[in-house]
């Protein structure tokens, strides 16, 4: 990736926005020098906090502050950069904003210094992506998952296997070179060995990205069932708190209520659903619409009965309207009426879990199937925080590597395998990258990094 500075100076309030005991303008460009002594008087020495006067341009006071300059290349964005930290109040950092684009600066777009970090090789594609992750990590697990990412060590793992992979293209195109040597390059060279090994690291790395991709990304889980069968209750319990209104009539829930919990730090997006029946009540009518459509989005979906009745052909009808593609959990819910031990077993294929959402026996057993379905294991020891591109590009690699393996008599073909799957991983780095993609990453970061 080509070192490239850019023409212009960006600025941006760096903080979050509101009123806040501090907020920090920062400043990025050419100009960064120039724009310092505009504000201060003369611009800091490098690397050392300063307390200055932060000044208009015709002398009057905006602030007093603390002012740090970090010289090119030597900075976050590579480029020259002025932070200037002042009190947190929202019309002084607008003034101080607006000072410096007058002193020549120009508002910088979502993401922009970080982009400019990653155009001026400070950090890669994936690493840049997990400065987002960082900020926006909704767990701890996640936030200690995108630091990983953050710091490195996920694209280290990309590169080793980029470094296999085209150490192994290369030995192939050079076997290629030299048709004339009567010499079996496949058995001669280990081929067959080395292809295997560095699909099964593959494999390694992959179960760590998807792991960071669930940290990431959460659960959509739907309680469905009829009216009645302890949603609301369960709902309830899943978040630890009274969301949902729970009363012995049918009905109660006539939308859906969404709520954001956490379990072994993985998010789970819960959505509580109107009770599935015939009803001649319009807003009923409406909420039954919008469960039929949350289930659509879902990943995992609660099946609620009532475990006096079990599961009856209504709930059979509720099952075969549900998408295919989405794991399902049958709950039994109410044994504490029955005097019923929680319990999960298996029938016919299907999770079938045993619980009182009112007292909260078997709770604990339907958490850990529910993590289970989504392919969570309780190690979050080296996980990286990926996105779902990182995931598209590692099982592009597994493809070509496993078409590798079946071409492996043809060196041509072999070495075509070897290249796509070369190139699926690079683009995770981003040394392989189309501008519309890194437009697209960066246009969903915050304004400011």
């Amino acid at each position: 990736m080509a070192n490239t500075k850019s023409a212009d100076t960006i600025a941006a309030i760096a903080t979050a926005s509101g009123a806040g005991g501090i907020g920090v303008v920062r400043v990025s460009g050419p100009s960064a020098t120039s724009i310092a002594k505009g504000v201060l008087g003369s611009c800091p020495a490098p690397r050392h906090a300063a307390y200055l006067d932060f000044k208009q341009e015709d002398g009057e006071l905006i602030d007093r502050g603390i002012a740090i300059y970090y010289p090119n290349p030597h900075s976050y964005t590579g480029e020259d950069v002025l932070e200037l930290q002042a009190h947190g109040g929202t019309a002084l950092m607008q003034l101080l904003l607006a000072r410096c684009i007058a002193l020549g600066a120009r508002q910088a777009e979502p993401g922009e210094f970080t982009r400019r970090a990653y155009l001026n090789d400070k950090i890669d594609l994936a690493q840049a992506e997990a400065v987002a992750d960082v900020i926006n990590a909704a767990t701890s697990e996640a936030a200690r998952s995108a630091v990983r990412s953050l710091s490195g060590e996920f694209s280290m793992c990309i590169n080793a296997l980029l470094l296999k992979v085209i150490n192994l293209r290369m030995f192939v195109e050079a076997c290629l070179d030299f048709p004339e040597e009567e010499i079996d390059f496949i058995s001669q060279g280990s081929v067959a060995e080395k292809l295997a090994a560095i699909a099964a690291e593959l494999d390694l790395v992959f179960a760590k990205a998807k792991q960071g991709s669930l940290l990431r990304e959460g659960i959509n889980v739907v309680l469905v069932g009829q009216p009645n069968v302890g949603k609301s209750s369960l709902m309830n319990q899943l978040a630890g708190e009274d969301i949902a209104i729970v009363t012995s009539i049918a009905g109660t829930t006539r939308d859906t209520i969404k709520n954001a919990i956490q379990i072994n730090g993985v998010p789970l997006h819960v959505i509580d659903t109107a009770g599935l029946r015939d009803t001649d009540d319009e807003v009923e009518k409406f909420g039954i619409a919008r469960t039929w459509r949350a289930a659509e989005s879902a990943n995992i979906a609660l099946l609620l009965v009532d475990a006096a009745h079990g599961i009856t052909e209504t709930e059979k009808s509720i099952l075969a309207r549900l998408p295919h593609q989405i794991h399902k959990i049958w709950v039994h819910n109410k044994i504490d009426v029955g005097h019923e031990s929680p319990m999960a077993k298996q029938v016919d294929g299907a999770m079938h879990v045993y619980l009182s959402a009112k007292t909260g026996a078997g709770m604990d057993l339907l958490k850990s199937h529910l993590l289970a379905l989504a392919g969570y294991q309780n190690n979050s020891e080296g996980i990286f925080m990926a996105r779902a591109r990182h995931l598209d590009a590692l099982l592009k690699v597994k493809m070509h590597l496993a078409l590798a393996a079946v071409q492996i008599s043809a060196a041509e073909l072999l070495a075509e395998e070897l290249s796509l799957a070369q190139n699926a991983l690079a683009s995770i780095t981003g040394e392989f990258t189309p501008d519309d993609l890194l437009g697209e990453i960066f246009s969903k970061f915050c304004i400011g990094k």
